[in-house]
């Protein structure tokens, strides 16, 4: 007896993982960026030589990003560029603009939107 529910307790245990998984939203980047996640917004930057991109997620579901914007500092070595990012689309902010993207290029973004508390995000290209 003891012995079945030693096995039981550990089968839910193993279980329990996979179970709770699908309960939330997907982490992974839907745009090829690199996620942070902060409070119950994910965001995913992505970071193209002309363009840097932010997509915008609310409990797994696209955040719309009218009237929000964004301030993002690239640190590619010595060199530091900032951009101002503005909507662009349902639920992403753009700046066009020329930006390293690269292995050990870091990011710092502070994002402010519409009834929700600005916030710095920190991003590092692998």
């Amino acid at each position: 007896m003891k012995k079945t529910l030693f096995a039981m307790c550990c089968s839910a245990c193993l279980l329990a993982p996979a179970a709770f998984a699908g309960a939330g939203h997907d982490h992974g980047p839907k745009h090829g960026g690199i996620v942070r996640e902060v409070g119950d917004v994910t965001y995913e930057l992505v970071v193209r030589a002309e363009t840097l991109t932010l997509y915008l997620f609310e409990r797994g579901k696209p955040l719309a990003a009218a009237g929000g914007k964004a301030e993002a500092t690239v640190h590619a070595g010595s060199d530091k560029t900032t951009a101002m990012l503005a909507p662009a689309g349902d639920n992403r902010l753009v700046a066009p603009g020329s930006f390293k993207a690269g292995v050990g290029v870091r990011v710092a973004v502070t994002v402010t939107l519409p009834n929700k508390p600005e916030v710095k995000v920190n991003f590092r290209l692998k």
